[in-house]
Formats: C-alpha cells, sequence, structure tokens
C-alpha cells in the first residue's frame, strides 16, 4: 500500500468515526426545516420540493445570510403569500443565547445552547486600535484530543457540530453586534476575521466544518474571503491536506513541543500523528507564502517547553517553511498543573525566534476574567458520552 493509499484509508475511517458523533437534523419537532446550514444546492432542491423556481433559493440566500433576516415577513422582494407559505414549513434559527459575558477587556464569551440542549462556548475578540475583531468559533461540543494543557480538553465529547451550528455561531455574534447586512469590498467589518479555535478539533468534524465556511465565503451572502479565516488544528495529517485542497483557508498548528516525547504527554494525538509528520503536511499545504505564513501556536509552561534551546529547536524544526509563531502565555484553569511561563522566559524564546527571521509575537491574553482565553472554554453543560 502507497503513502497515499494508506493517507486516504485514514482519511477515511476519521470520517466514519465522525459519523457516530453526528449533530441533530435540521428538522424541529414540529416538522419546520432550519434553512441556515444548507448549502445553494440544497436550498435550490428545497424549493424544487416546495413547488418553486430556482431563483426562489437564490432570493433566500440574500435574506439570511446578507441581510441577516429571520422573519419571512420581512423578505420584501417575496410576496406575502409565498412569505406564509415558507413560514409554515421552514425557520431561519440561531443558536440561544444561554449566557453572554463582556470583559474588562471588551472581549465578549457566549454561551450558545442548541436545540438538543448541548452548549458550546464562543468569543469575539475586538481590535484595540481598529474597529475590527475575531471569531473564535467552536466545532464540537468538548474534545476528545486531552491536551493536558486546556480546558476544553478535559470535557469528553458529546458531539459534532452541523454546518447550521457553526455557521449559526458567527450570525449570532453579528445579530449582537447589529452588522447586517454584510459590509460590502472594503467597508470596515467589526466582525472580520473567523478563527476555528473554540471548543473541539475542527479536522474531527471537517464536512460540517468545510460545509459552513463554504456559506460563510460565499459571496453572495457574508462573503467573508478565505485569507479571514484561520483553521486551527492539532495535526490531524490526513484532513489537512484536504482541507488544504478543498479550503484553502489559512492554517494554525498548535505544535506546543518540539520532541515527540513532550508531545505525546501534552499533545497526546503526536502519538498517532508526530512531529515529522506534521511538518510535512504544512510543508504541502497549498497556498502557502510569505504572504499566508502558516502559524504555529505554541503554549508556554514555565520549566516544560520555554527553554533557550526549545526555542533554537524549534527554528530548526520550521526552517524553509513560510511561518510565524504566536507564543502564547498559558492561561491557568482550575484544577490545571502548569504555570505561565515567566516574562524573562518569554522574552529570550522570542527573541531567538525572531532572530531567525520568523515573527513571534507574544499574544496577550484576552478575557482571561471570564475565562474566556486561549485554552480556557469549556461549556457549563456536559450532557455527552465520552469518544
Amino acid at each position: 500500500m502507497s503513502v497515499t493509499d494508506l493517507t486516504a484509508a485514514e482519511r477515511e475511517r476519521i470520517l466514519a468515526k465522525a459519523a457516530h458523533f453526528s449533530p441533530p437534523e435540521y428538522t424541529l419537532p414540529d416538522g419546520r426545516r432550519d434553512l441556515v446550514g444548507l448549502s445553494r444546492e440544497e436550498l435550490v432542491a428545497e424549493m424544487a420540493a416546495f413547488g418553486e423556481k430556482p431563483f426562489r433559493a437564490k432570493q433566500l440566500w440574500h435574506w439570511i445570510y446578507h441581510q441577516g433576516v429571520r422573519d419571512f415577513a420581512a423578505m420584501s422582494s417575496i410576496a406575502r403569500p409565498l412569505q406564509q407559505k415558507l413560514a409554515e414549513r421552514f425557520v431561519i434559527g440561531r443558536p440561544e443565547v444561554a449566557t453572554d459575558q463582556l470583559s474588562k477587556d471588551e472581549t465578549r464569551k457566549f454561551l450558545f445552547r442548541f436545540r438538543d440542549h448541548e452548549a458550546v462556548e464562543t468569543v469575539y475578540i475586538p481590535d484595540r486600535q481598529e474597529d475590527r475583531g475575531a471569531v473564535c468559533l467552536s466545532s464540537q461540543v468538548g474534545c476528545t484530543l486531552s491536551c493536558k494543557f486546556c480546558h476544553t480538553g478535559t470535557q469528553r465529547l458529546a458531539r459534532n457540530l452541523s454546518a447550521a451550528e457553526i455557521v449559526g455561531q458567527f450570525m449570532a455574534a453579528r445579530d449582537a453586534y447589529g452588522e447586517w447586512p454584510s459590509p460590502k469590498g472594503e467597508t470596515p467589518r467589526l466582525l472580520s476575521t473567523i478563527v476555528l479555535m473554540g471548543m473541539g478539533e475542527p479536522l474531527y468534524n471537517y464536512e460540517n466544518v468545510a460545509k459552513a465556511m463554504k456559506i460563510i465565503m460565499d459571496n453572495e451572502g457574508i462573503a467573508l474571503s478565505r485569507r479571514r479565516i484561520t483553521l486551527s488544528t492539532s495535526g490531524v495529517v490526513p484532513m489537512m491536506d484536504r482541507a488544504g485542497a478543498e479550503l484553502g483557508v489559512n492554517l494554525a498548528v498548535s505544535l506546543h513541543a518540539v520532541t515527540d516525547e513532550l508531545r505525546d504527554e501534552i499533545v497526546p494525538l503526536n502519538r498517532k500523528y508526530p512531529i515529522k509528520e506534521v511538518i510535512e503536511a504544512c510543508r504541502r499545504y497549498p497556498g502557502a507564502s510569505n504572504a499566508r505564513r502558516i502559524t504555529f501556536e505554541y503554549i508556554m509552561l514555565r520549566g516544560i517547553n520555554d527553554s533557550e534551546a526549545d526555542a533554537r529547536a524549534l527554528v530548526k524544526l520550521i526552517a524553509g517553511l513560510p511561518a510565524k509563531v504566536n507564543l502564547i502565555p498559558f492561561n491557568p484553569w482550575p484544577g490545571s498543573a502548569y504555570q505561565p511561563s515567566t516574562p524573562e522566559a518569554l522574552k529570550k524564546f522570542a527573541a531567538i525566534v525572531m532572530n531567525a527571521g520568523y515573527a513571534s509575537p507574544i499574544r496577550t491574553p484576552r478575557g482571561r476574567d471570564i475565562l474566556a482565553a486561549c485554552g480556557q472554554l469549556k461549556s457549563a453543560v456536559e450532557n455527552g458520552a465520552a469518544a
């Protein structure tokens, strides 16, 4: 069996496992279908089954994703009798805002609850200099990776999120800031970027994540450029290749260690996809260039992975890659066993990486006071079974 065949077989295994954690159907108990999360083709098919021409799907797409309308009665280009018929058969859903917390630094954390009462956390991080910001989306309820430094990793995987639930997080956050209709072209956007860095491993729910991102990137709707979307993975190698080929969004890799021995311990996924394979997948990633660098996320843990020797090994590891390194001070959470690196260790580590020609910003923790910082997300609802 060739390497390509092995990769394809592993990809199929991952997708088959994902099916065991499928999200609920789009249909409500009263029989109405949620239109959010349907692809253009699926929306056309729904209209055809309804006895309507394909142009109706285009109208609905505009109202749902460009205008942000949730009530068919507000769709002025659709006649009132049809508005009423649509309302009888369909809904335009959003997750329920269970809690909405605002940090002293203006970071905002939502706990979104879905129809089966499962919930995830979503974070909006505003830029301090400009009217823009990043929405950190979740892709799963819980997580299977059990990274030792991550609060989310202590929550067992309940299920994957649907495309509707992933898109719905962004749309509900946009509702909160009143940013409808979708800004066009270079018009400033408050919700200007998406980072798939919330709860869950996006590449273990690839099909729903990909469908959601294609909806968000569609030029006639939300119209967010692929350059403004970053998918973060702990290194699910076979799906990294597929994401690169099909989505071409920015890639961030949660590296956190420079030896397999340490990474096996703190990022257990490394036992399946060791560092060498992850780095090789990064080298294959299409579109990576100095203009679109791969980001390596590196949690700085005091006395664990933050020595000057670690910094030099990291530089050697990523040599030749168009990359930058995000140095993330560890954000403590209740029960965690680690401590943040000292400011001195952070500066020395950053200087070594920077002197080697790689940008190495030290990320300023945001939303710590509401447990909204990197590695702190964990929903208050844990109904699911272990993976």
